[in-house]
């Protein structure tokens, strides 16, 4: 189980997903529809309703119980401002995670997503015993790539039609983090 909130920026708490965020978290989702829909798979009507987002959240949290991801939102007082993600968690001579985030369109720009790569990557070496942390953005996402490059991710690649996003399979850019070298 990841640890509890810790300070992300000024007014700005990360934290571990809960069920009680549904409600936030379909809010923020509708209100970041258009800021979040060129990068994100299409997404069915009830993705954007509290149901949707509580079941969502309860894969979330059984999946985290399991150790397969762990899942973070950032939050600025009632409301959830982004969501931080180590998935697809493979132990064994792996240990290795996929790191994904977003962030609301009106707090773009402060830092908010390196600071919450920097947290989930320092979550995932400490407390999940992950030894490299992946990402991947599409080939024009020159804002998450910079992201990726000041949390101290080396691209080491490109794959072809890796995801369909926004009605195509898309390019995606690779990078990777090691966290740290400790033998298995």
């Amino acid at each position: 189980m990841i640890s509890g909130a810790v300070d992300l920026a000024p007014g700005v708490l990360i934290r571990p997903v809960a069920l009680d965020d549904a409600e936030a978290l379909a809010r923020a989702y509708r209100r970041n529809r258009d800021h979040l829909g060129p990068w994100d798979p299409d997404r069915p009507a009830a993705f954007y309703t509290a149901e949707g987002q509580a079941e969502r959240v309860r894969v979330q949290l059984a999946d985290g119980q399991a150790g397969r991801s762990a899942h973070w939102v950032l939050v600025s007082g009632a409301e959830i401002v982004g969501h931080a993600a180590v998935s697809n968690i493979v132990l064994g001579p792996a240990r290795s995670g996929n790191l994904g985030y977003w962030i609301d369109a009106e707090h773009v720009g402060r830092g908010l997503a390196s600071a919450a790569a920097r947290h989930a990557c320092a979550t995932a070496d400490t407390q999940l015993g992950l030894h490299r942390v992946e990402a991947g953005t599409l080939m024009h996402n020159t804002a998450s790539q910079r992201v990726l490059r000041k949390c101290g991710f080396a691209e080491y690649g490109v794959a072809p039609s890796f995801l369909f996003i926004n009605g195509a399979w898309r390019d995606h850019r690779l990078f990777q983090k090691i966290l740290n070298d400790r033998p298995l």
